[in-house]
């Protein structure tokens, strides 16, 4: 298979629309061609590309700002001699300074295929500041390794920030340049976009699901994204950081795992198994020991649960609830212990007002439910298929492969 990158630096023929225009990339470290040169220098090697600017997003162009709300900042890339700009710290939206550096935005970032992912929300800001200084997007096409299915809550109106940038569920089933099309629909957003999809896709196929497993190498997005099992596991995962719980930052296997000193994970799974056994489907869970070596309970031995979801004798793609999985654990971890201290209050992507679990969320809607005595999984249930359900059936204009 191929992916935008490739086609656009093997095909002279896409490249000609862009010939005598200043061009820009918007990348990160796993912006890489099938041979793991940067996208960066990959262009910088062609004569026919005039390469006028580069954008990098959370955690650096190339280089990994470890945890959120570390900026990066702006330089001149010391071999090419251009502008480098972070789109990443109190300043996340391009300026008009910025825009000016050039004609065309090559956009060539690697997804994990969750709302919260930051990448998602600067691609809508981009869009939006082509639309206003009438510069042209290209979107370099790249897989969602977390395959179609779709799950969780849609976020709310008025609860968009940089982990939410619009009505998504957690779970969206769509590449960076599908979601480029939504964006410019949903917002009403009069740019030329163009989107460099990729050849041989199969996002259903075995064993993948998604990405192409043993075609191509995994490059980390983000710091703590090692591999493909964290990227099925993130958009449930991804709420553990809106919680006092460990989600394995620090150890060897981040966002595949969760605990902390002073929870009984054998009890925790066991509750989980008696309350809704049909949200753990499609995966394996370990209870184990780990101490993170930095962020939450840095030092301390943790008792927690790993997904496992790497085993094709147990890993049912269709079947994975990752978002319903976390949630379902927070819930019986609150049954086990109402007065737990479960939601941590800080200040979490320059959101400052909200918690952070509602943040992630989208709402308070998931947070509401945990904390309610009375409210069970069909309760859930109900909210997130709606929510699911509408966002398939809006997602469909948009789909570029099978």
């Amino acid at each position: 298979m191929k992916f935008g990158i490739e086609r656009l630096l093997e095909d002279p023929a896409l490249r000609l629309k862009l010939a005598g225009r200043r061009v820009a990339l918007l990348a990160h470290p796993a912006s890489v061609t099938r041979e793991l040169a940067h996208s960066l220098d990959a262009l910088a090697a062609l004569p026919d590309i005039r390469l006028a600017a580069a954008f990098g997003p959370q955690h650096g162009l190339r280089g990994d700002k470890q945890d959120n709300m570390i900026a990066s900042p702006d330089f001149v890339d010391p071999r090419l001699g251009i502008p480098v700009f972070s789109l990443y710290g109190e300043q996340r939206r391009p300026s008009a300074a910025m825009m000016d550096q050039f004609d065309v935005l090559l956009v060539d970032l690697q997804d994990l295929g969750c709302r919260i992912y930051t990448f998602i929300t600067t691609l809508r800001y981009m869009l939006e500041a082509a639309a206003t200084h009438g510069k042209a997007v290209w979107i370099l096409d790249r897989p969602n390794p977390a395959g179609r299915p779709v799950e969780g809550l849609r976020l709310r109106p008025g609860w968009e920030s940089f982990v939410g940038a619009g009505p998504l569920p957690m779970r969206h089933g769509l590449t960076m340049g599908e979601l480029a099309r939504w964006f410019c629909v949903q917002l009403k957003l009069d740019v030329e976009l163009e989107v460099l999809g990729m050849q041989q896709w199969l996002p259903a196929a075995a064993p993948g699901y998604g990405w192409p497993l043993h075609e191509r190498s995994w490059v980390n997005p983000s710091p703590n994204a090692p591999n493909l099992s964290m990227a099925r596991c993130y958009a449930g995962t991804v709420m553990l950081e809106g919680t006092t719980l460990s989600e394995g930052r620090g150890s060897t296997r981040p966002l595949e795992l969760f605990g902390a000193p002073d929870i009984d994970a054998d009890a925790l799974l066991a509750a989980m198994r008696q309350l809704a056994p049909q949200w753990l489907s499609g995966c394996l869970l370990r209870p184990c020991w780990f101490e993170p070596t930095f962020h939450k309970h840095a030092g301390e031995l943790c008792h927690g649960l790993q997904l496992h979801v790497d085993d094709p004798g147990h890993y049912d793609h269709a079947a994975f609830k990752p978002w319903r999985l976390m949630a379902l654990a927070f819930k019986c971890l609150r049954r086990m212990d109402p007065a737990y201290p479960l939601w941590r209050d800080f200040d979490y992507e320059y959101e400052r007002e909200k918690l952070a679990i509602d943040v992630i969320n989208g709402s308070d809607l998931l947070r509401l439910w945990v904390d309610d005595p009375a409210a069970g999984p069909d309760d859930l249930d109900r909210l997130a298929l709606i929510d699911e359900a509408s966002w398939e059936s809006e997602r469909k204009p948009f789909l570029l492969y099978a």
